[in-house]
């Protein structure tokens, strides 16, 4: 009893902040665990008659699909690969961006050149989709006129598989570098300008300020944002995949991702139950490796541990 009494006591104590933090809580019962109920898709032969808890069970068989199709290992392999360069190469560019932008000292400058890294973060990928056809194209691309004009052959991009994880991990970057880089700038903000001030009266240089202070201070943010991006290393960003490449079938081989495999086959067979297989066997995976790496995180630092 005593216990429940001194849980009434802190509700009520702290009934203001606790209704203000009710619309992220209802927010995320309905669109994350209340979808879960569907995870029950993927044991099922699913049928518009019989609904999500009529359909009749199948046991195993909706994964049989995924991992029979010959493709299960490319996607796989395709999709976790694609997410480990983004990862490293979104993260150590942001960093470097937030870096320069501190060093900046011209305000409007620092300003202006922010808010015109930020703006492809709101661009839809339909639209840079477009941009890129206007940049690749081989009739009509800007690139292979430039080419065309110092005397080069041109380049059939969209028939060259070999260039697209290079141009896929370009575009990924450049859309999502304004917007990393305001996370880094953020921790930067919130280093103790007294220690550079100290480091510069020891005779500190730019380049030693830089990775002897703002890269340690900010190294609990660069943790954080890598354990938040490996849980989704298994799951490909699916509008950047399947506006960029469509249905191209000649660079499936380097392109295709276990989201767009998933969702060909959706519109093809219209079986919902293996595409809930997809989806939960992708979860599964992603929720493995962000475990293993939470845990390696703890072993070299609890601190920067997320639990």
């Amino acid at each position: 009893m005593q216990g429940i009494t001194d849980f009434g006591k802190k509700l009520k104590k702290n009934k203001i902040l606790l209704l203000m933090l009710m619309p992220a809580v209802i927010y995320v019962l309905i669109f994350s665990y209340v979808p879960m109920c569907g995870i029950i898709l993927a044991f099922k032969k699913y049928t518009f008659a019989g609904g999500i808890f009529g359909s009749k069970w199948n046991g195993l068989d909706n994964f049989k699909f995924f991992f029979q199709s010959g493709s299960a290992w490319k996607v796989t392999r395709n999709t976790v690969l694609y997410n480990v360069v983004f990862i490293i190469v979104s993260n150590v560019l942001q960093l470097a961006v937030a870096i320069l932008l501190v060093e900046v000292k011209n305000k409007y400058f620092r300003k202006i050149s922010q808010s015109l890294m930020f703006l492809p973060y709101f661009i839809s990928w339909v639209i840079v989709s477009v941009i890129a056809f206007n940049l690749l194209s081989y009739d009509f691309g800007f690139i292979n006129r430039v080419i065309e004009a110092f005397g080069g052959e041109k380049i059939n991009f969209y028939k060259s598989p070999g260039w697209w994880p290079l141009l896929l991990t370009l575009f990924n970057t450049w859309k999502g570098i304004g917007y990393g880089s305001v996370l880094y700038l953020a921790a930067i903000m919130g280093i103790d300008t007294s220690i550079y001030e100290a480091a510069t009266i020891d005779g500190a240089n730019l380049f030693q300020r830089i990775f002897k202070i703002t890269i340690p201070m900010v190294k609990p943010t660069m943790i954080i944002l890598l354990l938040l991006a490996v849980g989704g290393i298994f799951k490909g960003n699916f509008d950047m995949f399947y506006n960029l490449i469509g249905s191209n079938g000649m660079l499936y081989n380097y392109t295709d991702v276990i989201d767009t495999f998933t969702f060909r086959a959706l519109i093809q067979s219209n079986d919902y139950g293996m595409s809930a297989a997809s989806g939960l066997y992708q979860s599964v995976f992603c929720f493995i490796t962000i475990v293993i790496v939470n845990k390696l995180v703890k072993k070299y630092d609890e601190e920067y541990a997320l639990f």
